[in-house]
């Protein structure tokens, strides 16, 4: 029986073998070994490692963990000087071989198995939309005296006038106005045509790059894919788009609003369920959807608040939840339309019809945030919630009497915290979820709040100090 990892191995002469896994708060992690040690018995019985040392799971006196391969992952390392074959590990018990309840791959491969058992489809697609930041200069600063961030970079519009030794060129999209001219206002065209390039060596599905809408802003295109392989993807798009920024000398960055005054940074799930080889979402309601469909979008909807602490996992989520912005804030759906929190884009095929939410954004943990976003939208085609009329106006301009009928997202992290702790019941359905990895995940994020409660704000010194 062909083994994808152990072929790869051997055909690339691959010298070592990196295996990868996802932490709570979605960071990628790994470890390195020899590739001769890898072989059929280590990929049946596992890799030992300490679990009290990553944030969120376990404590010390319980601690041993134990990573299996995912074998049909394996890629090629673009970046590191010795050839090296990547996989993606899921996390188990190692007295028990069970998925370990915390680990967010096996959340999402318990959410592709419930989706099977309810028996409403065998398949749910993600395609993810994540948009990044690209400087050449950052700095900040956290200290007992000292709170301060700085950015630069030489596209970036606030550089009109900068005076530069080889002179400066004035070929910069302003603010908001990015999306999308040409060359030489858009100098990232080849940088971003590397990285799909490397994308693609790695057999990745992709599409297409542009410049997105903010100053330095920027997205690059992922095909669809099925729920915990298009999360595999994400980490490895995140991990391409890092190094090969790092590699040109710039950082990378998928913080939802870096900086001020111009557009934040999303990640738009658009997202469809297939039964039997058919596209559940196509029909001949709303948009062309099904019933199904409709009802998935009302599970969205009414659980948005509590997906929120998902899809929107920082408390700087919530600086780019915010009106002007182009942020979907408000809980209402739409054909087309960009400004509400659903959208149903336009295609002719009904093999393409799906829905995409457009709340989310790139800090997610992509497992968790793609799992929570189907548990939402299968418990609103299981319970037919009802999504209401479509909003099929500009929900930007609406007067404020309109506006204040209309339910919004959550305004902070602890507020969707909070909204986790109260509605969690969707997301335990078939144990894709637990009660106990949901309260350990809010302590985890409970941390980041206080953190971020507790630090006086450059701001409030422009506002208080003379007070």
């Amino acid at each position: 029986m062909s083994n994808k990892t152990l072929d790869m191995i051997k055909e690339e002469g691959a010298e070592y073998v990196d295996i990868r896994f996802t932490d709570p708060r979605g960071k990628l992690q790994h470890v390195t070994l020899c590739a001769d040690q890898v072989d059929e018995d280590f990929l049946e019985e596992g890799f030992m490692f300490d679990g009290s040392s990553i944030e969120g799971w376990k404590s010390i006196e319980a601690s041993d963990m134990k990573l299996m391969v995912d074998v049909d992952s394996a890629y090629v390392d673009p970046f590191y000087a010795e050839k090296t074959i990547c996989v993606h590990c899921s996390v188990v018990e190692p007295d028990t071989g069970e998925a370990y309840d915390r680990d967010p791959r096996g959340t999402a491969q318990k959410a592709e198995s419930y989706l099977k058992s309810t028996g409403i489809g065998d398949v749910a697609y993600m395609g993810p939309e994540a948009e990044f930041f690209l400087f050449d200069d950052v700095r900040y600063s956290n200290t007992i005296n000292k709170v301060s961030y700085e950015v630069d970079a030489t596209d970036a519009s606030w550089n009109t006038d900068t005076e530069y030794e080889m002179g400066n060129m004035g070929h910069r999209p302003g603010i908001k106005g990015g999306y999308f001219p040409v060359n030489p206002i858009d100098e990232a065209h080849d940088l971003r045509g590397e990285m799909l390039s490397t994308m693609k060596r790695l057999g990745m599905k992709v599409d297409k790059h542009h410049h997105e809408v903010a100053s330095c802003q920027h997205e690059l295109g992922l095909i669809f894919d099925s729920l915990t392989k298009q999360a595999d993807e994400l980490q490895k798009y995140k991990y391409v788009i890092h190094n090969v920024a790092h590699a040109y000398g710039k950082s990378a960055t998928f913080m939802p609003k870096p900086i001020a005054g111009d557009n934040g940074t999303g990640m738009h799930v658009n997202m469809s369920i297939w039964k039997d080889g058919k596209p559940l979402f196509a029909g001949d309601k709303y948009a062309d959807l099904s019933q199904e469909a409709l009802y998935f979008i009302g599970g969205i909807l009414h659980h948005a608040k509590a997906l929120n602490a998902f899809t929107n996992p920082g408390t700087n989520s919530y600086k780019r939840l915010i009106p002007g912005f182009e942020a979907p804030v408000l809980r209402a759906y739409s054909a087309r339309n960009r400004s509400g929190c659903v959208r149903i884009p336009w295609t002719e095929s009904p093999k393409a019809k799906r829905v995409e939410a457009r709340f989310p954004d790139p800090s997610a943990n992509p497992y968790l945030c793609f799992a929570a976003l189907l548990m939402a939208g299968l418990d609103g085609i299981q319970n037919k919630i009802d999504p209401g009329e479509a909003m099929d106006k500009n929900l930007y301009d609406l007067p404020a009497e309109e506006l204040a009928d209309i339910p919004t997202v959550c305004g902070s992290l602890r507020e969707a915290l909070d909204e986790l702790s109260k509605d969690m019941d969707f997301l335990l359905a078939g144990d894709v979820f637990t009660k106990s990895q949901i309260e350990g995940y809010v302590a985890l994020k409970m941390e980041e709040v206080e953190r971020y409660e507790h630090t006086p704000h450059p701001v409030e010194y422009a506002m208080y100090y003379s007070c």
